[in-house]
């Protein structure tokens, strides 16, 4: 199997990604509270596609990433990584600053456990 159509997948997959924490970010904005269930469900599959999708980056041979094209799109999705990763830093911060604000105001939700550890911790067995 190519290694191309394998980075193609992997480079679509952190583009639903970065649209899921994109969601995520301006359901937070507006709403400032904790996002609803569908969409922390839609999160969480998508971090498990991504790991299957790591793995299949795995079995590619380290010599492909020789090649131009391939540079080119490891390029794009580090690019792309780097986004989700500053986009769910704040993310975190929305998250942190609505659970304080409801604490002082009476309302004891809990915030989910934060993605970002998950795809640090995701890529750092890539790397």
């Amino acid at each position: 199997m190519s290694h191309l159509p394998t980075l193609q997948q992997h480079q679509q997959l952190c583009d639903e990604i970065h649209q899921c924490v994109m969601d995520e970010n301006r359901f937070l904005r507006q709403h400032q509270r904790v996002p609803d269930a569908a969409l922390l469900a839609r999160k969480r599959s998508l971090l498990e596609q991504l790991d299957i999708s790591l793995a299949a980056l795995r079995t590619l041979p380290a010599a492909s990433v020789r090649d131009p094209a391939t540079q080119a799109s490891l390029e794009k999705t580090r690019a792309r990584i780097l986004q989700i990763l500053q986009l769910d830093k704040e993310n975190e911060q929305l998250l942190l600053r609505s659970s304080l604000a409801s604490a002082h105001s009476g309302g004891a939700q809990a915030a989910p456990a934060p993605a970002t550890a998950l795809l640090q911790k995701i890529y750092a067995r890539c790397s």
